[in-house]
């Protein structure tokens, strides 16, 4: 048996997120039934590095899976983007070391959320978060310069959740002008779930004066759920990167 590593690029807007779901279309089940078809043998469990929420896109996705001694990487490869959707292509085929696992290995996970502020722009209206008001760009970048570290970030997930353990460490967190964008770029070891939405949403309240960095910064400490902003959209938000 050999594991292979899979780098991943999809498009979210189509799916229900990465994990498979009963009568829901997800990368996941989309992707395992064609590993199916293009091994010709049935697999264990995929791995993912992160598992993607609904609409959320990576252009940075890894996947291991284990399978038999004899595939030849180059053919699978050619296989799998042969057979699935337009909205998902495998980059990359890799055998692996025996146990490497492409969640449980990562050390980090990169996202980046893009922001158009001022006149909406119709190509890129699947891919950006339009808004139409002024942003105090200084505010938000002092805000997200307080998010590096470790800190106690159960303020930017669901009260309803299966974490127990909400410290994770950022290890890069700031806004960048690309053109007439504003992206947001933000790298941890680990993410909550909705984190690097509820964060966005709240930096902007900071942007647009409705609150301070102070403000913001005492999210961090453990705060509820209730005292952060509201939960950005999910179409802007993209995986990019994953660190081993």
């Amino acid at each position: 048996m050999v594991t292979l590593r899979l780098d991943l690029e999809y498009d979210g807007q189509e799916f229900a997120g990465w994990a498979a779901q009963p009568d829901q279309r997800t990368v996941e089940g989309v992707l395992r039934e064609t590993l199916v078809m293009v091994l010709r043998a049935p697999i264990d469990a995929l791995r993912v590095a992160g598992r993607t929420d609904a609409g959320v896109s990576a252009t940075g996705q890894v996947v291991s899976v284990v399978t038999g001694d004899d595939v030849d990487v180059r053919r699978v490869l050619r296989g799998l983007n042969g057979t699935l959707p337009e909205d998902v292509a495998v980059r990359g085929v890799t055998r692996m070391h025996d146990g490497f696992d492409a969640r449980a290995d990562a050390r980090s996970r990169a996202y980046e959320y893009r922001v158009l502020p001022g006149p909406p722009s119709p190509l890129r209206r699947r891919g950006v978060l339009n808004v139409s008001w002024q942003l105090d760009r200084r505010a938000m970048a002092a805000a997200a310069s307080a998010a590096i570290g470790q800190h106690d970030f159960r303020a930017f997930t669901p009260t309803d959740t299966q974490h127990v353990f909400y410290d994770r460490t950022v290890v890069r967190c700031e806004w960048q002008e690309r053109d007439d964008e504003l992206v947001f770029c933000i790298e941890a070891d680990a993410f909550l779930r909705h984190m690097v939405r509820v964060m966005v949403g709240s930096m902007l309240l900071v942007g647009r004066g409705r609150w301070n960095v102070a403000q913001f910064a005492r999210l961090l400490d453990g705060a509820p759920r209730s005292a952060a902003g509201p939960t950005a959209p999910p179409h802007p938000l993209t995986l990019v990167a994953v660190r081993y």
